[in-house]
């Protein structure tokens, strides 16, 4: 009888330990972006991979690696600082591609975060709505931002002129929820 029970168990515990272990490993690139646990996708123009073109900068790009682990529906916005929330000062629109999903804007104000801990005075973060993204399928994405407005680290700390009144801070993807 104790060795047919201790064949019950040890069949019990090869069975979970087989089902624990069929995970397929996921390669995540090194530099990835996270979702967040409540969804979300913050995207730091400081830290991206960004290219600088100083005969056409309205081709500026930053470029993201993110990995989705909810997909859904997001809304896009662009985070800016400005001196001026009247007039944002984007001299092109900035365009953003996601895999085949494309959205282009010229950026206004269409919220105000007061007392917001990514800027100080005299700048004030201004975000403006792209719009929004379907993503259907969890995995790595690559999501790209085309802007005169991309300037990478080390240009904005070199060249005090290229952060201007207005500089582009980041891209939010929130999701959508019903």
């Amino acid at each position: 009888m104790s060795r047919k029970v201790f064949t019950v168990i040890g069949m019990v515990v090869l069975l979970a330990w087989s089902c624990g272990s069929n995970k397929v490993p996921v390669s995540v690139s090194e530099n990835a972006v996270v979702q967040k646990a409540d969804g979300t996708l913050s995207l730091d123009v400081d830290k991206a991979t960004c290219y600088s073109d100083n005969v056409n900068p309205a081709s500026n790009t930053a470029e993201w690696n993110v990995i989705v682990s909810k997909p859904g529906t997001f809304r896009v916005w662009l985070s800016s600082a400005t001196k001026d929330t009247t007039k944002l000062s984007y001299s092109n629109s900035v365009k953003l591609s996601l895999s085949d999903k494309f959205l282009e804007v010229n950026p206004v104000c269409d919220k105000v975060i007061l007392n917001s801990g990514d800027v100080s005075l005299p700048y004030y973060r201004a975000d403006s709505y792209m719009g929004s993204l379907y993503i259907s399928e969890p995995g790595e994405y690559s999501i790209q931002l085309i802007s005169e407005k991309v300037m990478p680290k080390e240009a904005v700390q070199s060249e005090p002129s290229a952060s201007d009144d207005t500089r582009l801070m980041s891209v939010i993807l929130t999701p959508l929820t019903r």
